[in-house]
């Protein structure tokens, strides 16, 4: 049913992706949301084969960015553009095509099992040479999630960290170029955390342009290619984790003194509150 919905329609089908080319970008970005303005002049780009982390305290605008960059909230100001064009130029099945999105939550009214909802990854490609690889992309994407063990399974059933792990298995079933995903790690235990930004960085290396919202600074700095500090609507600082993941900066944007020091090992910046002995 959900295929129907894309088949038979003219679509222009994504080009192929060459490392470090811009796929998304905000340009003098500003949303609105229930008169309120939420972000305010953003300049941002996601580049194929990158991981892009959004930080920042609760309320800063890193849901809302990533919705915008979905194309999913209308800009009140400057523009955002998918694969070279404004995103707004692309009807909804050509968006579907170039970007998926993974929303904080997921939620579903009918008693689905756990590879239908994956299934629903490929309703985009119905009707295209695509279309083909539909079980090849679901089997894959449940591989590496870790849910082919339980696919017969109703969504329902499921807990919050297997919920969020269905999700993703969905995402990565569409396999579009560009790959938006709002608090990935969030519901998930350790092992799971670690897993899933292993998935990114692999989506990554093989050409797509990642975008995710993390809260866990560890994770960014471990996994991300660059990172934006989000800050009241505004990037703060945006640049390779090692570069703007300072005391300074931290402290002052999530009001809380902080300490930022290299892996004994990796030298990658470990975040930790300032704490009197």
């Amino acid at each position: 049913m959900i295929g129907k919905l894309f088949a038979g329609r003219g679509r222009r089908l994504p080009r192929g992706t060459v490392a470090g080319q811009p796929y998304a970008r905000a340009e003098a970005l500003t949303v609105r949301l229930g008169g309120r303005t939420v972000l305010r002049g953003v300049e941002l780009t996601a580049r194929a084969g990158e991981v892009l982390a959004l930080v920042g305290p609760n309320g800063a605008g890193k849901s809302t960015l990533l919705a915008a960059l979905a194309a999913d909230l209308p800009a009140a100001g400057g523009a955002v553009h998918i694969d070279g064009r404004p995103a707004g130029d692309w009807s909804a099945p050509e968006l579907a095509l170039r970007r998926s999105v993974l929303p904080q939550s997921a939620a579903l009214s009918f008693p689905f099992t756990v590879a239908e909802v994956v299934r629903m990854g490929r309703a985009p490609w119905a009707g295209t040479p695509a279309a083909d690889a539909d079980e090849g992309a679901v089997a894959a994407a449940m591989a590496a999630t870790e849910v082919a063990g339980f696919a017969g399974r109703p969504f329902s059933a499921l807990s919050g960290g297997e919920r969020a792990r269905v999700a993703l298995a969905r995402v990565l079933a569409q396999r579009a170029p560009l790959l938006l995903l709002d608090e990935p790690t969030a519901a998930l235990d350790l092992r799971h955390q670690e897993l899933v930004l292993g998935i990114c960085r692999e989506r990554a290396a093989a050409g797509d342009a990642v975008v995710a919202v993390l809260h866990d600074l560890g994770l960014a700095a471990a996994y991300a290619d660059r990172a934006a500090v989000l800050h009241d609507g505004v990037i703060a600082a945006q640049g390779p984790p090692a570069e703007v993941f300072t005391a300074e900066l931290l402290s002052r944007v999530y009001r809380q003194p902080v300490e930022v020091f290299g892996h004994p090992r990796t030298g990658i910046p470990l975040v930790m509150p300032h704490r009197d002995p």
